[in-house]
This record gives C-alpha cells, structure tokens and sequence, in this order.
C-alpha cells in the first residue's frame, strides 16, 4: 500500500518540494547533462549497508517482482539509503534481535519522487493488471488513490521510512522471481504464496488488502506476534507504524521532515564518507 498522511502538514510539504527542487536540478537539465549531473544526497544519507551490514537487503522495485511489474524508475542499484538517524536506529534493533536469534530484512527505503510518478502513470493506466493476482486481487485497479493505496507523494521519499520485516536465524536464501510465473494471492497461506524467507505474518509485502493492516482481527496467533515483533522492536528505537502497512515505519523526528528527494538510489548519489 502507499497510503501517505501529508494534508495536515500542506503548507510545510509545499515549501519541502520547492526545497527538494531546489536540491535536484530541473528534469531537462538532467537529461541534457546526463547521469553525471544527477541531484546528489545531502550527507546526511548514508548505505544502510555501512552502518548495519548485517540487515538483509531485498529491494523489490530494482526488480520485477512488485505490483508494477518491472523495475521502478530511479532504481539503480539494489541497496537502502537512508538518514543517518534512521540507520543508527536500525542497527540498534538489530542487535536487539540477532541476540534473539533473527535478522532485519528491508524490502525498500528512501525512494525517489520519480519513483513515485512511475507509482501514479502506472495506477492510471487501467489495462496494465498483470501483476494483479498476486498483489491486489480483491481491489479494483480504478480505485487504488481513491482508496489511498497510490499517492502522489511518499513518505519514503523524505528518508527517514523503511518497509521492513524480520527473519528468523539462520535465513534460508528466497529464489528469484521469474517474470511470467503463475501468481498467488499475497494473502494466501504463507507455503502457497510467492516465497520469501521472512516470518510469517499473515501477507506478503505490498499486498494491497486489509488484511495488511497491522492490527487486523483476522490476524492471530504466531502471524500476529511476528507482527508485534517487528512492530515493538522497532517502536523501542524511535519508529512508528503506519497502521495500514504492517511493514511500513517512519523513524521520528524524521531528519526531513518536509522535503521530498529526487536523487537515484545508487551509491554514486551519496557524498564519500570524509
């Protein structure tokens, strides 16, 4: 889901995109100077990877396996790059759990604004449902903003938001997706549905239902206490939960709080460490 709370902080996120604008060149610069002039990170983003390695990494848009079904503008290197607070944070919670035995996986992080408009074209293109079955098969695709599934800004885009899960000690390795393959309800039960080597907790990631709602009664047992897991461990660090999205969390306060960033996902974006 890309359900995003933005309307009681309008005028601040008006003035955080002029900001990040100003950050990023315009669009026609870029293309005219090339991937070298790209907008670059402030450096207060780091690679997750240097500050917590041994967090799993499984960047669903750098691949075709999310709802869009290929890989997501602005992806192009498989990796998470956050703010430094929201790094440190989560390589507290990691020590948390590795001593209990499990590992962090993130399945996305800072996401640029491009990514986002790849989000919007997509969901108004009403004849692209190819990855429907697995992803929202209960949800018509002409109501995906209307419902808030799809917006036109993200949280992610700000920095400081990861989609995230827990696995259990030792991980297995999940099989890559195959473009093409027969797709299965991200709600299914865990052994039918596409595999991944992450807890079970009732869904699998970006499934558009509501059955991903943290809190949903239908959720019990060893699902709902995957969740909580995940949800207290992370709570514990300064995270909170958004309660449509059981993998959803925002470190606060968030380091920008206002601006929504348009640098690639690529080590090249980031400033070297000094």
């Amino acid at each position: 889901m890309r359900r995003i709370r933005t309307a009681s902080h309008a005028p601040l996120a008006a003035a955080g995109v002029l900001l990040a604008l100003a950050v990023a060149p315009a669009p026609a610069a870029q293309a005219a100077s090339g991937q070298g002039h790209e907008p670059k990170a402030p450096e207060e983003f780091v690679a997750l990877h240097d500050v917590a390695p041994s967090i799993r990494q499984d960047i669903r848009y750098f691949t075709e396996h999310n709802f869009v079904g290929e890989p997501i503008d602005g992806y192009r290197q498989p990796m998470c790059i956050v703010t430094k607070d929201t790094a440190k944070a989560l390589a507290r919670a990691q020590r948390s759990l590795l001593s209990r035995g499990y590992t962090l996986k993130v399945y996305d992080c800072y996401r640029p604004q491009r990514a986002v408009d790849h989000f919007v074209r997509w969901a108004k293109d009403l004849d692209d449902e190819k990855m429907k079955p697995e992803f929202y098969p209960r949800v018509e695709k002409n109501r995906l903003f209307e419902d808030g599934y799809i917006a036109e800004k993200s949280g992610h885009s700000r920095g400081s938001t990861v989609d995230i899960t827990v696995v259990k000690l030792p991980a297995k390795p999940t099989r890559p997706y195959h473009p093409g393959e027969p797709l299965v309800p991200c709600y299914a039960p865990k052994e039918e549905r596409f595999p991944d080597n992450s807890v079970d907790t009732g869904t699998g990631f970006d499934c558009f239902d509501t059955l991903s709602h943290t809190d949903d009664p239908r959720i019990t047992g060893e699902q709902r206490a995957n969740r909580q897991l995940l949800k207290t461990t992370l709570e514990r660090e300064g995270f909170t939960n958004l309660p449509e999205e059981w993998w959803h969390f925002t470190h606060k306060p968030e380091t920008f709080p206002d601006t929504y960033f348009d640098f690639p996902v690529s080590r090249h974006s980031l400033t070297p460490p000094h």
